[in-house]
């Protein structure tokens, strides 16, 4: 695509280093409190690109997008646009962690992305590299750039995510990027690193791509999406009907793991040629392979890239194998026999700036105006990154316009929990969200991000008009819906009772109800309908969840018994029982500070506690 804009020197300019999710973000942002933003990409041609896995959202991710779009950014309207299969994750659990999940055209995907930039007037894009920041009483004043010179701006955003002296490796290989078929920027990480910031070095990884046609999908098992899709965003304009193009699964096999295992020397993770840590959550195959020696196959999904896409993406496949070793492991699994790469799985070794360094507003401590966002600050993910940026953007906005500052608190989001995280532990590892980290995501429930999280959107001005509109109809909408639920009586199981209480039971579907009721909901949305019921159903959960909250906050300061075997208390997470294990905190107040330790294992352990030992013995 073109850009038309110039480069012009503003001093009031609010700079955004990086085109990916979370510098879109920010920039759009920006944009929306009225201010002009320079946005700075090392390749015009690659803002918006979705550098790995073509897809947008996923298990509590899903939470993210939802609560993205509730605060007026763009993520959710881009993937309702571009999406070609949607799905609900986790509906065998209950509603609280469903999570929706697009397939999305990555080509659609970016263009929309970079029509949206090319066409907003405050906005200029500039192809260039930073080297330098300009700094005067601790404060920002501007940056050098390679090619254009010094540039002044009132407050800087750094969201160079894999960038940061990235280097790429495939086997034994390893080469200078930031992904690969781009370079990567090493100035700014010299620069920073001399004013005084530490820097980490952190690992992800992205699996092969296969040729469409080498596949022989009749051995493998179809993946379809929502027959009932859900978009992410309440305020497209658009209706969502989305295409529900198939995804396909298969299984690694013994063959598989024993031509792993056989060169897991050549991998580039276990040869020790990566100093930095990788993904816990999310990790390569020879990883899996090694951890899991139990398992004699591993689930791989086969999404296809785009619409037509004559290339497929292996989502549980990452590798940093030799490509060799790779494209053989690949043919031992049924229905890839005669597959063909287009190209290899590689590791991406990037510097990352612990987030311990920011405040909750991602403005960094050290340096007044300068502001980190996305995976420069440990995080793994689209979502992760895109929250950020947006979050940055309107803080740096805020303060340009002398506003209160923007924090959003663990109660109030999954953003303020992952900002939360980010701020008060020591992110060794890349960080991903979790519906787990949360210890109130029975109230956090990607339903209810729209109702949390408007209402702070319109404060802060990043909602329109129309969207305003929106949000209103909707919060009508449902107020009628919940009155209707409340005041209107029908008969179940020869009684008579109101709707509001028999949706509260699990055996009962209000869409299943009687005609006059069906004929009524057909004035509403399915999403308004949705998120009533839930509502309704998650009440008196919610209710017993403040309560356990508060309890707990009164707890932190009680004795844990000497030599508590964490290994034996149900439900904690495998991360927070190893922690547990290794540190053996004294109290529940020294567990919760414990990197990798949830708040929600913490309300685990606090019933543990009080249930198996006297009160005597939990006494401060």
């Amino acid at each position: 695509m073109v850009f038309l804009r110039v480069f012009v020197s503003e001093n009031n300019s609010i700079v955004v280093i990086g085109g990916g999710h979370a510098g879109i973000e920010a920039a759009l942002a920006i944009s929306k409190k009225g201010l002009s933003c320079t946005l700075i990409s090392l390749n015009k041609n690659s803002i918006g690109r979705l550098s790995c896995n073509p897809a947008i959202g996923g298990l509590a991710k899903g939470h993210l997008v939802k609560e993205i779009d509730a605060l007026g950014g763009v993520m959710g309207k881009i993937a309702d646009k571009a999406t070609i299969q949607n799905k609900i994750l986790n509906q065998s659990k209950g509603r609280a962690v469903w999570s929706p999940r697009s397939q999305v055209d990555k080509i659609k995907y970016t263009k929309y992305v970079q029509t949206l930039i090319s066409n907003d007037k405050n906005i200029s894009v500039v192809e260039d590299e930073i080297l330098n920041l300009i700094i005067k009483n601790k404060s920002i004043k501007g940056i050098t750039l390679k090619d254009k010179g010094a540039f002044y701006c009132s407050s800087l955003i750094v969201a160079g995510g894999t960038f940061s002296d990235g280097l790429i490796h495939i086997g034994s290989k390893k080469f200078k990027g930031g992904r690969i078929g781009e370079k990567h920027a090493f100035g700014l990480t010299s620069n920073l690193k001399k004013i005084g910031f530490s820097i980490g070095r952190l690992k992800t990884g992205t699996p092969p791509r296969i040729h469409t046609n080498s596949v022989d999908w009749s051995k493998l098992e179809v993946a379809e999406g929502q027959k009932e899709p859900m978009p992410f965003s309440m305020y497209s304009n658009e209706t969502f009907v989305p295409k529900n193009i198939p995804c396909y699964l298969a299984y690694t096999n013994i063959k598989t793991h024993d031509i792993i295992k056989k060169n897991i020397k050549l991998s580039a993770m276990f040869s020790g040629q990566i100093s930095g840590a990788g993904p816990r959550y999310c990790p390569s195959v020879e990883d899996k392979v090694v951890r899991f020696a139990d398992k004699d196959r591993h689930q791989l999904f086969l999404e296809p890239e785009w619409e037509g896409a004559n290339q497929i993406y292996i989502n549980g496949f990452a590798t940093s194998l030799p490509e060799e070793v790779q494209l053989s492991a690949l043919q031992a699994v049924k229905g890839l026999e005669k597959v063909e790469l287009i190209r290899p799985g590689y590791a991406i070794e990037y510097d990352y700036f612990p987030s311990y360094q920011l405040k909750s507003s991602l403005e960094t401590k050290l340096i007044n105006n300068l502001y980190f966002a996305g995976q420069i600050n440990g995080t793994s993910g689209y979502e992760e990154a895109a929250a950020q940026g947006l979050l940055a953007g309107i803080n740096a906005a805020n303060k340009f316009l002398k506003k209160p500052c923007l924090k959003l608190s663990r109660a109030s989001s999954y953003i303020g929990v992952m900002i939360d995280d980010l701020i008060t532990k020591n992110i060794n590892e890349p960080y991903r969200m979790f519906t787990s980290r949360s210890e109130n995501r029975l109230s956090l429930r990607a339903d209810t991000a729209h109702d949390r999280l408007s209402p702070v959107a319109i404060k802060n001005n990043m909602l329109n008009k129309n969207e305003i509109l929106v949000f209103k109809l909707y919060q009508t909408n449902c107020a009628t819906l919940l009155n209707y639920f409340s005041t209107t009586k029908i008969v179940f199981n020869n009684k008579k009772e109101t709707l509001i209480q028999l949706i509260k039971r699990p055996d009962f579907n209000v869409r299943a109800c009687t005609n006059d009721v069906r004929k009524y909901l057909k004035k509403f949305t399915n999403i308004e309908v949705f998120n009533v019921e839930t509502s309704i159903k998650y009440l008196g959960y919610e209710k017993r969840e403040l309560e356990r909250n508060k309890k707990l906050k009164k707890m932190e300061l009680f004795n844990i018994p000497v030599k508590l075997n964490y290994r034996k208390i149900t439900n904690l997470s495998n991360e927070s029982r190893e922690k547990l294990q290794i540190v053996m905190p004294e109290t529940l107040g020294q567990a919760g500070r414990i990197d990798g330790v949830r708040q929600s294992d913490l309300a685990v352990l606090s019933i543990y506690l009080t249930t198996n030992f006297s009160r005597e013995t939990l006494q401060p």
